[in-house]
């Protein structure tokens, strides 16, 4: 059976970027996450040991979020090997990451990234 997971329009407050006042500013960033496993035993057992708890998932992404880096692709690989690590269940994922308001000039809804990862068990 193919799952996924679905963690939408995650908003977090945080300081990453390569310009100085980024750091001192911050912006808003939003966070939309894809999880792939069989989650057909939990369908079953309506155990929460059967699963990924999303709840953990949101815990990992928020604080790796809380951890300043320059680069928002390095932000998204620290949550990826995390959930990774903590779920070695998952066979797929997918995380866009997007700064609200970039310092670009120009009116745009954001700037994202988008990292998918494939995990062969």
């Amino acid at each position: 059976m193919k799952s996924k997971i679905l963690l939408e329009d995650i908003k977090i407050y945080a300081y990453h970027g390569v310009l100085p006042e980024e750091a001192l500013i911050g912006n808003n960033y939003i966070i939309n996450t894809e999880l792939h496993a069989d989650l057909e035993k939990a369908s079953q057992s309506d155990n929460l040991e059967d699963t990924i708890n999303y709840a953990e998932v949101s815990e990992i992404i928020h604080r790796e979020m809380a951890i300043r880096s320059e680069l928002l692709e390095h932000v998204i690989g620290r949550i990826i090997n995390k959930i990774e690590n903590q779920f070695p269940q998952i066979t797929f994922i997918k995380i866009k990451l997007t700064k609200t308001v970039p310092p670009m000039p120009g009116e745009m809804k954001g700037v994202s990234l988008e990292f998918e990862k494939s995990i062969f068990q």
